[in-house]
């Protein structure tokens, strides 16, 4: 058996506060008609690759699109894992942009919130610890996207941008440390 573990990172479906472009957070809104049809594509990239088992946060958008991929992929839904919660963005939840989201900004966040690096501490906690659960297998972990970007960013110490709904992020985990295969549904640049 191999150690190293792979990891499909898919963000979740698209939720009605992610069209009004709404801070969603820790607060649990469901996926809207659009992100399941988000998740069911998803599993035509994910089709090209062969899964063990797939994993969720336990917020109703994660775990719904886990469950719709799962479904299509003939696996199953393992854990709903809490370490894999969106970022809790306190009373910034709610809010679009405009002053009253403003007056919560600081540099790197928003008062109230879970710091950045709590959150990338988080994430890559729970991937870790599937690791040394399950060595050399091939997980779909459906999160969130601040989680996953920032656990990206802090695993591979640089920028990854911006986390698309439903989009397919492949990262091997192996004893010497974390590659990213794909970004978004594609090849990232060396």
């Amino acid at each position: 058996m191999t150690s190293t573990t792979t990891f499909a990172l898919i963000r979740h479906g698209q939720t009605d506060w992610n069209a009004a472009l709404r801070i969603q957070g820790a607060t649990d809104i469901p996926l809207n008609d659009v992100g399941r049809g988000q998740a069911t594509d998803a599993v035509a990239p994910l089709s090209a690759f062969e899964w063990d088992f797939v994993v969720s946060s336990p917020l109703s958008r994660a775990a719904e699109t886990a469950d719709l991929i799962a479904a299509d992929l003939d696996l199953t839904v393992r854990h709903r894992i809490p370490g894999l919660i969106e970022r809790n963005y306190g009373p910034a939840e709610g809010l679009q942009a405009g002053e009253e989201l403003e007056a919560l900004r600081f540099p790197g966040g928003f008062h109230g919130a879970e710091t950045e690096s709590d959150v990338a501490e988080r994430g890559i906690d729970a991937l870790q610890q599937l690791a040394h659960e399950h060595p050399g297998a091939r997980i779909i972990v459906v999160s969130h996207g601040t989680l996953i970007r920032l656990s990206l960013e802090r695993v591979l110490e640089r920028q990854v941008g911006s986390i698309t709904n439903a989009s397919l992020n492949l990262v091997h985990h192996h004893p010497a440390g974390w590659k990213l295969a794909m970004l978004n549904g594609e090849t990232p640049p060396e």
